[in-house]
């Protein structure tokens, strides 16, 4: 078992930074909550300026009967400035605090904490749920179109393929007239963030195969559908974003065909090389998605830099989106020796905030993000590897249908078993050695398009909606994929892409349903829970219990993954000295501790006070 509340805390979070740094060159002032019975003689805190480390002595800033606060200030002159705490004597002896914990002797910079200047993103998208749909099959309006000749009818509700040569081809009809027909649903659920995968025209249903950025594929209703949809969203509340390949294109793309034509400059906007198996660069092999050169300037004015750019005019008049989500990000302008992705990054983020000043831009990053967010790249990534896998370790049930060989874990080995502190440790080094902001701003994922779902992984609905509530509750902005709610199956990632049974309610998890309408209600109507930092109260095998708090409210949660030994957690140590109930069970009071919950697979969250 482990418990955090006895330790030294600070998480860069608003409870834990007094004065933000306005801009480059102004001080910022961060707090340290260390528990009064092992109170340092001594906290100094070192930062690094230009490459150099400095350091400041701390001073003791206010006291309570059970924490001393201690605080410092220090100039922000870097756009990212590690800093980490040094606490001496007390009885502690010589320890460094940095992201991942409290470390005795010499710890290397990359797990420090970083202060940044500004909001690191939009303020709505941290009051945000989102709710992520793949077109083709979330709703058809029934509209009258012709198939292009790539596409492969199927009826509605058959399964997809999901593995053959078929398979990318596999056309179920969904388009934005039906999806704008079904905002009810998704209202309903309590989200309020559209994220709508690739609709530009292609040659495959995923449409990460664009022939085109300049139109809506006519498959989807085309422009005007597209526009129409978007304001309907916005009539109602929700925001709605794009997803955009800046790694490649396909290769029927008007920019690509230009190019084996020997049109200039588009022959510049690739890597063209007759040692290569097809004679130009592409994405994993495939000859279908040649690769972009950023090295040419053209291709950066046209992409974001220019006036009528593809990132700039879709969140114009009439389209309006609120920001986009960009496809393979990580390998965006990198190849060989070649790295312009900060550049370009800046770029995308800089002209999306030219024509809307709060435009979000998240980046598709399955493994370690944190270089490029310590960067400032990107707003903040989805979460795969600082969530979704150690979640999935955690909660997985047995006998899993899953394909081991698939590549959603990276490595052909399957899914492993975790235990709470592994899963636990995991998640604080993947928020370690970037901006809060950038943990805030990041999505907090069970699955996507592009993976089995979760609900397979975990093997049955009670483990489902305990992953649910970590994921309401956990730093970062929750994404769900269509038709999670209602229990969609789905073993790997094209098989996860079946349509919304919308003439079959009979078959919906009812219970699963009122699950996340519940949790998600929990996420959207509490400020701590979106902004607020994490103190780990409790994690052992079978149970993790953590607490959100800003400087005015916490809320303590409790995941269980089956029934385990009674968690205690002393009030005192939360602040308060009572929890009211927000989600599941109540608790019994003994003296100062709480008993929580035993029981399980089950989520509960209570309110300090």
């Amino acid at each position: 078992m482990v418990t955090l509340l006895d330790q030294p805390h600070h998480d860069g979070s608003d409870a834990y930074v007094l004065e933000h740094a306005a801009e480059l060159g102004d001080d910022v002032t961060v707090a340290l909550r260390v528990p009064r019975a092992g109170s340092p003689s001594r906290v100094l805190v070192r930062y690094v300026r230009d490459a150099e480390p400095n350091v400041v002595e701390a001073v003791v800033d206010r006291e309570s009967e059970h924490d001393v606060w201690w605080r410092a200030s220090f100039p922000v002159a870097n756009p990212a400035t590690s800093y980490r705490w040094l606490l001496v004597g007390g009885g502690g002896g010589f320890n460094w605090l940095t992201a991942t914990g409290l470390h005795g002797g010499y710890v290397p910079d990359a797990d420090d904490f970083v202060a940044t200047v500004g909001a690191g993103g939009p303020d709505w998208h941290l009051e945000s749920v989102v709710y992520q749909v793949f077109p083709d099959r979330f709703a058809s309006s029934g509209a009258d179109v012709e198939p292009p000749e790539w596409a492969i009818p199927r009826p509605w509700d058959e399964l997809p393929t999901g593995r053959g040569p078929e398979t990318p081809f596999e056309w179920f009809g969904g388009d934005l007239r039906g999806i704008e027909e079904r905002l009810d649903h998704v209202s309903s659920l309590g989200a309020n963030v559209i994220y709508l995968t690739p609709v530009f025209p292609a040659g495959s249903t995923h449409r990460y195969d664009a022939t085109t950025f300049d139109h809506v594929d006519p498959l989807l209703g085309g422009d005007a559908a597209y526009a129409a949809l978007v304001g309907a969203a916005h009539a109602r509340g929700l925001r709605v974003l794009g997803d955009l390949t800046t790694n490649h294109v396909g290769a029927r793309h008007e920019w690509f065909v230009a190019a084996l034509e020997g049109h200039s400059p588009e022959r510049e906007f690739f890597y063209f090389d007759d040692a290569l198996e097809h004679g130009y660069e592409c994405w994993y092999g495939h000859a279908s998605l040649p690769k972009l050169d950023y090295g040419s300037e053209e291709l950066r004015e046209r992409m974001y830099a220019g006036r009528e750019a593809v990132v700039r005019r879709w969140l114009e008049s009439p389209y309006e989106l609120d920001g986009w989500r960009i496809d393979v990000a990580n390998m965006t302008a990198r190849h060989g020796t070649y790295d312009g992705l900060a550049g370009v990054a800046h770029g995308v983020v800089s002209a999306a905030a030219d024509v809307r000043p709060d435009a979000l831009v998240v980046a598709e990053h399955a493994h370690d993000a944190r270089g490029d967010l310590r960067l400032g790249a990107w707003h903040g990534t989805m979460n795969y590897a600082g969530f979704s896998r150690p979640v999935w370790a955690w909660l997985r049930g047995e006998n899993l249908p899953i394909d081991p060989a698939g590549q959603f874990m990276e490595l052909p080995v399957g899914i492993p078993h975790f235990d709470g502190p592994t899963a636990v440790r995991t998640m604080r080094a993947f928020r370690a050695g970037i901006p809060w902001s950038a943990s805030l701003h990041s999505w907090a994922i069970l699955d996507s398009h592009d993976s089995p779902r979760f609900r397979v992984v975990a093997g049955s609905r009670e483990r489902q909606l305990v992953g649910v509530g970590l994921q309401m509750t956990t730093p970062g902005v929750p994404m769900v994929f269509a038709g999670d709610e209602i229990g969609l199956g789905g073993d790997w990632g094209e098989d996860a892409r079946r349509t919304m049974p919308w003439s079959r309610p009979e078959s919906w998890d009812a219970d699963a349903l009122d699950g996340y309408r519940r949790l998600i209600a929990l996420r959207r109507g509490e400020r701590a829970l979106a902004r607020g930092g994490i103190r780990y109260a409790h994690v052992s095998d079978d149970a993790i219990a953590y607490v959100r708090e800003t400087r005015d409210e916490a809320i303590l949660c409790l995941a269980t993954r089956e029934p385990c030994e009674p968690v205690r957690v002393r009030l005192g140590a939360l602040g308060g000295s009572a929890l009211d109930a927000l989600v599941g069970g109540d608790v019994s009071i003994e003296g100062d501790s709480a008993v929580l919950p035993s029981g399980g697979p089950a989520f509960h969250a209570w309110r300090v006070v």
